[in-house]
């Protein structure tokens, strides 16, 4: 799959939140200030995650209308890939 310069940028960002949330917690900073920042991160990973699977099943699917195969399967691997992240 070829992965869209967003994905990685979102990674990036969230490995940039990360090393701040590192830093935080060697800097002795409260609970709620880190906790607020790892669910942040959480979300933002979340995001992405359904960023990829959108991306993935969007090529798919072209892929599989052009050579004409079904999507069907896809869609299902797509929703499954969806719910294992939760």
């Amino acid at each position: 799959m070829d992965y869209s310069k967003q994905i990685t940028n979102r990674l990036n960002r969230v490995d940039g939140q990360l090393q701040g949330v590192i830093r935080m917690i060697e800097g002795a900073r409260e609970c709620n200030d880190v906790v607020t920042q790892l669910s942040a991160i959480k979300g933002a990973l979340d995001r992405t995650i359904g960023l990829i699977v959108s991306e993935n099943l969007e090529q798919c699917v072209r892929t599989s209308i052009a050579e004409g195969n079904s999507s069907d399967e896809h869609v299902k691997q797509a929703v499954q890939l969806l719910m294992k992240s939760r």
